[in-house]
């Protein structure tokens, strides 16, 4: 009859659906099989340290091949500590530039702008590691921590000779590398507002400042949550720029000034040089804090995220 659908073509579409929604749960399945692929394999080869220390490894200050003690203490607080400089640092400025960039700027700025902070993004982080040791370490090493040590000295975070590597150093090496996934990240954000928010906070007769802060980023509040967790993620993990310039001594100390390690730096050090299996099993059961220092952050932000969207659609 005519204008009766063919069943071939009503078909054609559920068989395709349906393949494309296997396929990309297959996809996904397969993400998940790969994370844990790598969590049994890790778990396997860490299993002589996790064996012999338990939790105390993680507590431990200790890390003496010889008498074959180790302990991750001192290098997740180098890794939290160096993260947290670098976001101090990069995320206002970060921020800042994806404001300026999506809201304030003109095309003819923003766009070769936008293109070089992506093109910073791709250099290699060996590249930034080399550009660090040579021309920032000695920097920082004078003036910066010298000035810091002579007028802020009475701090405990500005005390101790001013070696010019270590976590300051660190830090700010990491907010350089961080800074442009999280502006670009941002600045997408910001262009998905939609132009009626704007529109809208503009004609009850807001300024230009405040339909930013009113409109645009309450709207994009957890994508920007989502770039600040990517360019944490970035600096937690690094490891080569990091090796270059945070001096590589496993201590605890509160100062800046002072050389430190990070779990990424530690592992590439020394996985080289490790010789039996209760030092290579520390090395792999860093790795395995790393990752669960990982994990834990992303899960923070997740509910961080969760519950800002709560609380918005609540009218809280």
């Amino acid at each position: 009859m005519p204008g009766t659908p063919d069943k071939k073509s009503v078909s054609r579409p559920r068989i395709g659906d349906r393949i494309f929604s296997n396929l990309t749960l297959f996809f996904a399945l397969l993400i998940l099989l790969i994370i844990a692929g790598l969590l049994v394999v890790l778990n396997i080869d860490a299993w002589p340290a996790i064996q012999k220390f338990g939790i105390s490894f993680i507590t431990s200050i200790s890390w003496d091949p010889v008498r074959e003690e180790f302990g991750a203490l001192p290098a997740v607080y180098g890794t939290l500590l160096s993260s947290l400089i670098g976001l101090v640092i990069a995320v206002p400025v970060s921020l800042g530039s994806a404001i300026f960039l999506s809201e304030l700027s003109p095309v003819w700025v923003s766009r070769p702008v936008s293109f070089l902070i992506e093109m910073l993004a791709a250099i290699p982080s060996v590249i930034i590691g080399l550009w660090g040791l040579f021309v920032m370490v000695p920097f920082i090493r004078d003036p910066i921590e010298k000035y810091l040590g002579a007028n802020l000295g009475f701090f405990p975070l500005f005390q101790g000779p001013p070696f010019g590597v270590g976590f300051l150093s660190a830090g700010i090496i990491l907010a350089i590398m961080v800074i442009p996934i999280i502006t670009a990240i941002s600045r997408d954000v910001m262009h998905a507002v939609p132009s009626t928010q704007r529109e809208a906070m503009l004609a009850l007769g807001a300024t230009h400042w405040e339909m930013i802060t009113g409109a645009v980023l309450p709207y994009c509040r957890s994508g920007l949550v989502g770039a600040v967790i990517l360019g944490l993620g970035r600096a937690l993990g690094e490891t080569m720029a990091v090796t270059m310039v945070i001096g590589n001594s496993y201590k605890l100390t509160a100062s800046l000034f002072s050389p430190g390690a990070t779990i990424a730096s530690k592992v590439a050090s020394e996985f080289s040089e490790a010789s039996g299996d209760l030092y290579i099993g520390s090395l792999i059961t860093l790795a395995l804090v790393l990752f669960g220092i990982t994990l834990l952050v992303n899960i923070i932000a997740r509910l961080l995220v969760w519950r800002s969207v709560s609380v918005k659609g609540t009218g809280e």
